[in-house]
């Protein structure tokens, strides 16, 4: 691919992942523009970008989720590339496909790789034929409920039911016997179909003491392919990440060294390009199995730039433009301990219901080495329609210990209220403070096994 040059960047998105796009673009002389919904008018996007254009009202699927809108945006600002940043359109191959016919740079995966990732089905069979492990399981969509059943019977439970077409946590769902299955089977088939369009599901073996850890991978158009360390993202309520770390704690550099090679020949077995994100399960034994692709920038992104000094959004940046890579290979052996902590507007105390609002005090924290990446301010209205990411709280130490310090002295520091707000500030400070997660021994169970909401100060 010959080097073209990015002229104009559309950020395709909103809150906190919009602004570190666009400063990220500043920095690299890269004017952008910040498409923008009606809700979002008065957002930090909007006033840091370069220009604006409205396209469309608050509610996502005529605005962030609708191409045209998108589309013609880049046509009346002159943009010459679109950042999807993650959620949204990010892994849609319709549009990356759509870009490309209009002769705009999508900055992300290929729309044929991701379209075949991003079918779970698909992506285990080319998976399974790249040699990656994975867990005990459909190859392909089961259409007939008495066929999942006898599958998830041979397998042995607990299993999970996953939705083909889901990601991030979504459409999945976790059966411990027998008896259960038929009804878990057919409200998972409903909400895959209802949420994703696409009722296809599938069944695999679930590990209960597993962790959750994940390659960033890193692929240019002209066949380099590296990995950049591990994640370790176990701390879950209901599949969605809550803490992030990287390095993930306590496993030797050969087993880091098998995952991330893993990682590449799966990555090198379908053609990937851009930045990418492979997911494993590992057990307590140190067998690791293949989960997911996602084919974008993953929310936890900073603990990998805090401890390898990359800024990722800039490596997409040049992949997307044609460059080669020029990682460093010391880049794949992390410098200290980097911890982030997502800030969500949910009420931990009624079950993480949203509870958005209106902010009368919005305090966050500062000091050596502690990164916020956050669209908020006082004032800031919490709009219905959105995910409810607020902010996210990333440290760096020279120890896993000294890292869990200064994050517990960061979520002290933040102060985020309003009418009607919560937050997962407090719930946050005491999961650090848990004997096993101080200790390296926290898997995705966790929060699970916790009976009662562990903040109650």
């Amino acid at each position: 691919m010959t080097a073209r040059p990015i002229g104009k960047l559309l950020v395709a998105n909103r809150g906190e992942i919009a602004v570190r796009i666009i400063r990220t673009c500043a920095e690299l002389g890269i004017p952008t523009v910040a498409a923008y919904s009606a809700a979002d008018r008065d957002s930090a996007a909007v006033r840091l970008a370069d220009e604006r254009i409205r396209i469309g009202p608050g509610p996502a699927k005529r605005s962030y989720l609708y191409i045209p809108a998108i589309i013609e945006a880049a046509r009346a600002t002159g943009a010459d590339a679109i950042h999807p940043g993650y959620g949204f359109l990010s892994e849609n191959p319709d549009f990356a496909e759509v870009c490309e016919s209009e002769g705009l740079v999508f900055v992300g995966a290929p729309a044929p790789v991701m379209a075949e990732l991003g079918d779970k089905s698909s992506a285990r069979a080319l998976m399974t034929a790249a040699g990656l492990p994975l867990l005990p399981g459909s190859r392909d969509p089961i259409d007939a409920v008495e066929d999942a059943e006898a599958l998830a019977d041979e397998i042995g439970y607990p299993v999970i039911i996953k939705a083909v077409a889901g990601g991030g946590g979504r459409g999945m769902r976790v059966v411990r016997d027998h008896a259960d299955f038929a009804a878990a089977w057919q409200e998972t088939r409903a909400n895959a179909a209802a949420v994703f369009g696409d009722g296809r599901l599938y069944v695999e073996r679930y590990l209960d003491s597993a962790r959750h850890v994940e390659a960033q991978i890193l692929a240019d158009t002209h066949g380099t392919v590296v990995h950049l360390g591990l994640r370790d993202c176990s701390l879950q309520r209901r599949h969605q990440k809550l803490v992030e770390e990287s390095p993930a704690p306590g496993l030797s550099p050969e087993l880091v060294e098998r995952i991330g090679a893993t990682a590449v020949r799966g990555a090198e077995a379908v053609g990937y390009v851009g930045a990418g994100t492979f997911e494993f399960l590992l057990a307590p034994d140190g067998r690791f199995y293949f989960m997911e692709v996602n084919c974008r920038l993953q929310v936890e992104h900073p603990v990998t730039e805090m401890v390898t000094g990359l800024d990722l959004v800039a490596e997409q940046l040049r992949i997307a433009a044609g460059e080669r890579l020029s990682i460093p290979p010391a880049a794949a052996h992390p410098n200290g301990v980097s911890i982030e902590c997502r800030i969500n507007a949910e009420d931990p105390r009624r079950e993480f219901a949203p509870a958005p609002g209106t902010l009368t005090e919005c305090v966050l924290p500062g000091g050596p080495f502690v990164r916020v990446d956050t669209h908020i301010e006082t004032g800031y209205s919490i709009p219905p329609h959105y995910d409810s990411l607020l902010a996210k709280i990333v440290v760096w130490a020279p120890t896993r210990d000294a890292a869990i310090a200064r994050m517990r002295r960061a979520l002290a520091e933040t102060r985020i209220d309003g009418r009607g707000v919560a937050t997962t500030t407090e719930f946050l400070h005491d999961i650090l403070d848990h004997p096993r997660f101080r200790a390296g021994e926290h898997d995705t169970a966790l929060i699970g096994s916790l009976t009662t909401p562990v903040a109650t100060r």
